[in-house]
């Protein structure tokens, strides 16, 4: 029986090597997209990581804690300034003075705590002229109280150190009482300033379908958390894990809470479009890092290299301001390269870089622990500091390409953050907690951890479904708890 070749068979040798369309497999044709030759190529098996680790999460496991929560909202309650002070107005020849507000600018005077009997120190912000008064009077309910001068008769006697009507600062030092006497007839009660945050919902999924799934590729790949092989979609899946994380450690920094005004509360926009009553009762966004120092903390634009001098008198600046508020000794500064670099500039300057005294104490007092951690230590005043690069602020996929292009104040160099713990009541425990400054809420219960959880769909693996795809699930519901805000600071 003749056999007859097919046309499109190659059955005639040639007397020259070569290359014909029809004797190898082109794989740069439309829709293989692939890439190979007749003979061997030099391949590469194990893929090129070009931009390093890229992960830039690891900031908030290093500065913070992790904790559950039961409820749609943390409410904790922070204690105001122990001492009593605060701005007023004088009026010298009626021996008056009209409280205005605290020395962080809270509203309220009726209610401040000065009371008969006490010893009060009266500064003229005017012409700067500082005595000693003793508190006759004060009604009941009012601003204005009546106090008399140790050195003087009368406010306006200038032996009572020139003081002049205007505006002025007082400061309760004690108390006096003659013999006999009746003790106080009120009491100051601790003030408490309650704060609020509630947890967002963060998703994120990757899908291939089941034939890709057992699909073999030509390139060995490792994922983020070190997986190894040439199915492509253990790297995929990988980086998309790796992704999500860095989306909830950068959401818990960069996220704020929505205005009421923002249409983002219409069910069409937060709801994807779809309708519904739980979305509408929602209030949409956090309260992230950088909000919460903008709003209740400090902010500084010192240190930027300029020249040294320039940024070691900025630098005890921010130590001044820390010594207005908690005077935290330990605290952790998380920077971009350029303002690690003018600091590094800074402290060569003062011929002392390095520990100079430093505790480590945060490192369980180990200079090693601290070095191997990325971390370098420096003491200044009474202060303890731990710098660190920050990838989040030097990363161009992330704040450092925002930065690039923010103008000035507007862009985010590095934060100051205390380190330790810090006591604030909780209403929802109703009682006094002691926890880091800076720590991570999130949702859970005895049957559900909604920390990180990441489950698979569809028919690979385990079949859930008739869907011909393995889907990957991520979600986390958290929020950030930055308590005592006030000893923060922002390098913008």
């Amino acid at each position: 029986m003749a056999i007859t070749a097919g046309g499109n068979l190659n059955s005639v040798a040639t007397s020259t090597q070569m290359t014909l369309v029809n004797n190898y497999i082109d794989f740069t044709a439309a829709g293989t997209e692939g890439w190979a030759q007749q003979y061997l190529p030099d391949l590469m098996e194990k893929e090129a990581e070009v931009f390093g680790s890229r992960t830039v999460s690891g900031f908030l496991s290093q500065v913070g804690a992790e904790e559950a929560m039961t409820s749609d909202q943390v409410i904790w309650s922070e204690q105001g300034r122990l001492h009593l002070s605060y701005n007023g107005t004088l009026d010298v020849s009626a021996n008056q003075i009209t409280i205005g507000t605290d020395l962080d600018g809270n509203a309220g005077a009726a209610a401040h705590g000065i009371r008969v009997g006490d010893t009060i120190l009266v500064s003229s912000s005017r012409d700067g002229a500082t005595t000693q008064c003793y508190v006759k009077t004060r009604t009941a309910g009012a601003a204005t109280i009546v106090a008399l001068p140790y050195k003087a008769a009368l406010m306006s006697d200038a032996a009572a150190g020139s003081l002049t009507d205007g505006t002025c600062t007082v400061m309760v030092y004690g108390s006096e009482f003659a013999k006999g006497t009746a003790g106080q007839t009120s009491s100051n009660e601790p003030v408490h300033q309650s704060f609020t945050n509630k947890p967002i919902i963060l998703k994120d999924f990757y899908q291939i379908n089941g034939s890709d799934a057992s699909q073999i590729g030509w390139v060995e790949i490792s994922g983020e958390d070190g997986q190894n092989g040439y199915l492509w979609y253990l790297k995929a899946e990988g980086d998309t894990r790796t992704r999500f994380a860095d989306y909830v450690e950068m959401s818990m920094v960069e996220s704020v809470r929505a205005l009421a005004a923002s249409t983002i509360h219409d069910d069409a926009v937060y709801g994807g479009g779809s309708a519904s009553t739980v979305i509408a009762n929602t209030d949409p966004g956090t309260e992230g890092l950088f909000a919460a120092i903008e709003d209740r903390g400090n902010m500084t634009s010192g240190v930027t290299g300029v020249n040294a001098a320039t940024d070691l008198a900025e630098f005890d600046a921010i130590l001044a301001e820390f010594d207005k508020q908690g005077a935290i000794e330990e605290n952790m500064m998380f920077v971009n390269r350029a303002t690690s670099l003018a600091m590094d500039d800074m402290l060569a300057s003062m011929n002392s870089y390095g520990a100079g005294g430093t505790s480590y104490g945060v490192f369980d007092n180990s200079e090693d622990m601290a070095l191997n951690l990325g971390f370098s230590g420096f003491r200044r005043g009474s202060y303890d500091f731990y710098k660190s690069d920050w990838k989040y602020l030097n990363d161009l996929a992330t704040r450092g390409g925002i930065n690039a292009n923010a103008t000035a104040g507007e862009d985010i160099r590095g934060v100051i953050i205390p380190a330790g713990t810090s006591s604030v009541y909780d209403e929802s425990m109703g009682k006094n907690l002691t926890r880091p400054f800076l720590h991570v809420r999130y949702r859970a219960s005895q049957l559900e951890s909604r920390k990180m959880k990441t489950w698979i769909t569809g028919s690979v693996g385990a079949v859930t479904s008739t869907l011909d795809a393995m889907t990957v699930n991520f979600l986390s519901e958290r929020c950030l708890v930055t308590q005592g805000a006030n000893n923060f600071m922002l390098m913008n």
